[in-house]
């Protein structure tokens, strides 16, 4: 099928559409399975492959997939294509036997590389070894797997992304191809070899054969130094000469000025640049100085090392001086966070900067050849190990997730790198070979998904973007300059301040992709949200998102990639592993009848059956169960209040009636509630397990200081001078928050027996002391609403309580106001509170 202007006029007005000419876009197009723009084959597939969904037959259910994952990235297909961050495939399978059937449609609209899509394909053609694995894992639960392939739409913002998720889903001959790449390797090498020959030394002295000719080596690699000025003498430095052990490599942090022997760092040191004439930009610009200080090359299989000599310098000024033949990127490098590095410390401007001219060169000999599509793919693979970012003694592709660029330069062989990369490749060629063309890949934003129709997905899982992390519109750049297609970033759903992208615009943005998602899903059925970020704030806002756009979350766990990224591994705050959130879009007789209900009684009992009936029932974590946390009576009230919050519905009852109701309608097992087909599920499997109970806490507020209390005297009541240690070893009270004394914290919630023991008191006095507890709170509350200024310390249970009551009262006025009051890292981190105050200022059209 043909991709055409006309057809590229239909989508053009959907948000994301690509910057770049029409014709680039269709010929980086592969219709009608993957397009470079909003694919307007979407319908069609849905079409053909989907199922229709009809709410009084449909028959789903599924509880959320509890287990916590691991999957390492030492995979072939993880490895085949470098890319900022990515899900191995593997662990996203599992959640999609789990939640689908044979033929179902997974979508995923943040797909990066598109490992969902190869997940899918793979549920048909899983290795031997993990599909024993699986069904071992399914059949403890009780489950059976039903093996067969997916199908999956697929859809990013970047052509980049999609462009290689293309090829990641896409049959390929593997025998042309690799007919083909042989052909198009020998074919540059024949023309462009000579770039990376060397005369072979020992001691300085050139090697020769019998015959009197000199003995050449390839290069494997070369090394280039910075150039840095000596502030004491003013001389010259080569950071390799003075800085680098060279029998360990290891990079000193102070060393001598060769010239004076003062001692300096690098940090003290200003680089020397130099002036040269690019052609390209046809003007003079400024770079940092470097020059190459070593050779790795082989000779006979063996390898060598050598510093550059007159031959090695000659054939560097010849290339410098001689114009390319063929095409190649001089796109100027966009304003941002990762391209103000390059440019300040190196003078990197513009896309072709990034690379030493010998490797320019090679790339664009192979880029303006007739290549198959997955050769082109492979050469895009291996960008970020041939130009500047390849540092010398470095990881493979320089620091990830930014643009830095080192004071060592490793300048590989790019031949080498590409026969080393197709090896890889072959690997993987049976796999390729085995796929359909079971996938669609669209280029656009999530905020405007228009080409999907409603309840047409069976299950979304999605891998988003995580606030201020990696700003893929940036890094991309250099990809997308080889494709001639860039990303149209107004849409990107970053934390980003060149782009005026704050924490808030960032939440307001995945709303929308959430809300698009929760739109095309069908009702009852689930997505899976793989998250990762170090911030609290970040987190929050993105449950808030999800929850804004109408899901109801039921579950988070962990998904471990094995391996820190470097930002995980410099960064002593991260989230060492990635949290998976499991949400799922409620049936439509279900909302419908809320709607009637809301604020009512009746209203929060079928929520709570609802969501239970959701939930997990038994979560095994080796040989014992583990408490599901969302089953506990303050989690269940949370989801509620969220819920109510959401839909715009006052809350009927406080947390002490919700409580006593939850008692007289559910069954409760160690202190988790469930519906009566699930209890005799539990009680099975309680008979054969121990249960983990060893909760742990952290106490921050007053909140989860009563609930630490709850959990210590539930069934051991105890003296205040037993609970006192205990407490205070778990306090780690925020800077804002004020926290009341232990004893008045009893007071208020807990009760007193004649030898002075506090125990939790049974639901008919705990609702009174909740009342009188809450007036308390309320008058705490007016004083902070009446103050003027910044509230520093306040306490957050008092916030909560009124807020509540305003959004009782329909008082959005005082939510907002006080909230704008409050410091923004305390509302930002609290999700209750910051449900409240976002849903009001929704209410007041601000």
């Amino acid at each position: 099928m043909k991709l055409t202007k006309e057809m590229l006029d239909s989508v053009r007005n959907i948000d994301g559409f690509p910057i770049g000419s029409d014709e680039d876009i269709i010929e980086l197009s592969d219709p009608p399975y993957y397009t470079a723009c909003p694919n307007p084959f979407i319908n069609d597939f849905i079409e053909k492959y989907g199922k229709p969904y009809d709410e009084e037959t449909d028959d789903y259910k599924c509880e959320p997939y509890a287990a916590d994952v691991s999957e390492g990235k030492n995979d072939p297909i993880y490895n085949a294509h470098s890319y900022h961050t990515k899900v191995p495939h593997k662990a996203i399978m599992r959640y999609i036997l789990h939640y689908t059937k044979p033929g179902d449609i997974v979508f995923d609209g943040f797909c990066g590389t598109g490992m969902t899509g190869v997940a899918a394909q793979m549920c048909g053609n899983p290795d031997p070894e993990f599909k024993f694995k699986v069904e071992k894992e399914f059949e403890k639960e009780g489950k059976k797997v039903e093996w067969g392939a997916r199908r999956a739409i697929l859809g990013d913002l970047s052509p980049a992304a999609t462009f290689i998720a293309n090829n990641y889903n896409t049959p390929v001959d593997t025998a042309e191809f690799e007919k083909e790449a042989k052909r198009i390797l020998d074919e540059v090498e024949k023309e462009c070899g000579w770039m990376y020959e060397t005369i072979h030394t020992i001691d300085g002295v050139p090697q020769k054969y019998i015959d009197g000719s000199v003995i050449k080596g390839r290069i494997n690699y070369t090394v280039w130094s910075d150039v840095f000025v000596c502030p004491n003498c003013s001389d010259e430095i080569v950071f390799w000469d003075a800085a680098v052990n060279k029998e360990d490599g290891k990079v000193m942090d102070e060393f001598k000025c060769p010239h004076c022997g003062a001692a300096v760092n690098k940090k003290n040191l200003d680089k020397a640049w130099k002036t040269v004439y690019d052609k390209a930009l046809d003007k003079v610009i400024n770079q940092v100085k470097q020059v190459p200080v070593l050779i790795n090359y082989t000779v006979d299989n063996k390898r060598y090392e050598k510093k550059p000599d007159e031959f090695d310098i000659e054939l560097i000024e010849k290339i410098n001086e001689m114009d390319i033949p063929y095409w190649y990127p001089t796109d100027r490098m966009p304003d941002g966070y990762n391209t103000e590095q390059p440019k300040k410390s190196h003078g990197i401007t513009h896309v072709h900067h990034f690379y030493t001219k010998r490797n320019l060169w090679v790339l664009s000999a192979f880029y303006c050849r007739k290549i198959p599509v997955l050769f082109f793919w492979i050469i895009n693979s291996i960008q970020n190990y041939v130009n500047k970012k390849q540092s010398f003694g470095g990881g493979g592709g320089g620091v990830s997730g930014t643009l830095y660029i080192p004071s060592l330069i490793e300048e590989k062989n790019i031949f080498d790198v590409l026969n080393r990369k197709l090896k890889k490749i072959r690997l993987l060629h049976n796999i390729f070979s085995d796929f359909k063309y079971n996938t669609c890949i669209t280029t656009q934003s999530t905020i405007n998904f228009l080409q999907g129709k409603d309840n047409s997905v069976d299950y979304i899982f999605t891998d988003p973007p995580f606030g201020g992390n990696l700003m893929y519109s940036e890094l991309n750049f250099l990809w997308e300059s080889w494709l001639k297609v860039f990303t149209n970033n107004k849409t990107e759903a970053i934390i980003n301040k060149m782009q005026k992208k704050g924490l808030h615009e960032y939440q307001e943005l995945m709303e929308k992709c959430f809300s698009e998602m929760y739109r095309i899903l069908k009702p009852g059925r689930w997505m899976t949200v793989e998250f990762h970020n170090s911030k609290n704030a970040v987190w929050n806002a993105i449950q808030e998102a999800i929850l804004k756009a109408g899901f109801v979350i039921a579950n988070v766990r962990t998904l471990d990639k094995k391996q820190g990224s470097f930002k995980q591994v410099t960064t002593t705050t991260a989230v060492k592993q990635d949290l998976v959130i499991s949400a799922y879009k409620p049936k439509e007789g279900f909302v419908k009848r809320f709607l009637k209900e809301a604020g009512t009684e009746e209203g929060v009992w079928d929520f709570v059956s609802q969501h239970l009936e959701k939930l997990p029932i038994v979560v095994e974590v080796g040989d014992r169960l583990d408490i599901v946390d969302e089953r506990c009576d303050y989690l269940l009230y949370d989801s509620m209040i969220a819920f109510h919050i959401q839909n715009g519905a006052s809350i009927p009852m406080g947390s002490s009636d919700f409580y006593a109701g939850l008692k007289k309608r559910y069954i409760e097992r160690d202190g988790m509630y469930f519906l009566p087909d699930q209890a005799a599920i539990y009680d099975s499997k309680r008979a054969k397990l121990e249960l983990n109970d060893q909760l742990s806490f952290i106490i921050k507020d007053e909140k989860m200081a009563i609930q630490w209390l709850k959990y210590k005297l539930l069934n051991k009541p105890m003296k205040y001078q037993e609970i006192q240690p205990l407490f205070l070893e778990e306090l780690h009270r925020e800077n804002y928050e004020s926290i009341p004394e232990l004893i008045d914290i009893l007071q208020e919630n807990f009760l007193r027996d004649d030898d002075g023991r506090w125990y939790v008191p049974d639901i008919n006095r705990q609702s009174d002391m909740e009342k009188l507890r809450e007036k308390k709170l309320l008058k705490d509350f007016e004083e902070y609403k009446n103050s003027k200024g910044k509230l520093k310390t306040f306490r957050s249970e008092a916030i909560r309580v009124g807020f509540k009551e305003c959004w009782r009262n329909k008082d959005y006025e005082t939510i907002v106001s006080v909230g704008e009051r409050l410091p923004e890292s305390f509302l930002q981190e609290d999700q209750t509170l910051l449900m409240y105050y976002d849903n009001a200022q929704t209410r007041l059209g601000v």
